[in-house]
């Protein structure tokens, strides 16, 4: 499962790898494409889109390879993606059947109250151990569901103590998560992709480009993973959201228990500074 993003290098890195970006290739311009879908495509075989229009994905970057987007357009109102990292590895079943949770019914909810649009990227073993929360999710209009990988190994080596795919398997880890998707019941998974512990090279972005995805990265850490003080983590994200910013956070209870605190602080606050909060879909078609 895990996920997290930044700064760990401790035995809590499973977690925590999402949170920091080891991005190795340049952010890629925002060129905005709405392909057809194609059977070619995991994203698009993995769902029956209930619109008429594909989502707005980005077109592909030099050489044809998978698209980066980090975060959207400075200049275009007060906007602002909270993304969830829904994360579970292959190998944590046993965990979450001793009790762990790897989910957060309770973060889900207070989003829910609280009318806040949001990306949820899901890993496929998530939604294998939690089919009823994603079916829930996946159907739910403020939400829409987008790919963190199958198993939450590592696309890269030397990602905060991952494992790692390998670079023949990377593209089934992914269409395995779109199928875990669709067997539980997501009607329209997105053509987004979240790379574990946000690593990845430019053989990952090459191995991806049949998929037809957007790899979506961020540009405000909340700090969220592992986290005691959700004070701390709420001026985090209050002092990096700018104008089109993509927040990382997670929606793992084990992992990241202060995350609905975190919500439940910064959604009246950055509403009261003027922002509007829009999923990534959104901040890619503007």
């Amino acid at each position: 499962m895990v996920i997290t993003l930044v700064r760990r290098v401790t035995a809590a890195c499973l977690l925590g790898a999402a949170l920091s970006a080891c991005a190795a290739t340049p952010h890629q311009a925002p060129r905005v494409t709405r392909p057809a879908p194609s059977t070619a495509s995991a994203p698009s075989t993995a769902s029956a889109p209930s619109t008429t229009s594909a989502p707005p994905t980005l077109a592909p970057g030099p050489g044809g390879l998978t698209p980066v987007f980090k975060h959207g357009s400075r200049a275009r109102g007060r906007t602002v993606a909270l993304t969830f990292d829904a994360d579970m590895t292959a190998g944590q079943g046993a965990r979450a059947a001793a009790g762990e949770h790897f989910d957060n019914p309770g973060l889900i909810a207070a989003l829910r109250a609280l009318k806040v649009p949001a990306t949820v990227f899901m890993t496929g073993r998530w939604a294998e151990e939690y089919p009823d929360q994603a079916r829930s999710l996946g159907r739910d209009p403020l939400f829409e569901i987008a790919n963190h990988s199958y198993s939450h190994y590592a696309f890269t080596d030397d990602c905060y103590g991952l494992p790692t795919v390998s670079g023949d398997r990377m593209r089934a880890d992914v269409e395995r998560a779109y199928a875990a998707f669709r067997k539980a019941g997501v009607p329209d998974a997105r053509p987004y992709f979240r790379f574990p512990g946000g690593c990845y090279d430019r053989r990952a972005l090459k191995a991806l480009t049949p998929v037809g995805v957007t790899a979506v990265q961020w540009d405000v850490v909340s700090g969220d993973a592992f986290a005691t003080d959700a004070q701390a983590v709420s001026r985090q994200v209050l002092e990096g959201v700018r104008p089109g910013s993509v927040v990382v956070m997670h929606c793992t209870r084990s992992a990241a228990p202060t995350t609905e605190r975190v919500v439940r602080t910064v959604v009246p606050e950055l509403r009261a500074r003027g922002f509007r909060f829009v999923k990534v879909s959104a901040l890619i078609g503007s």
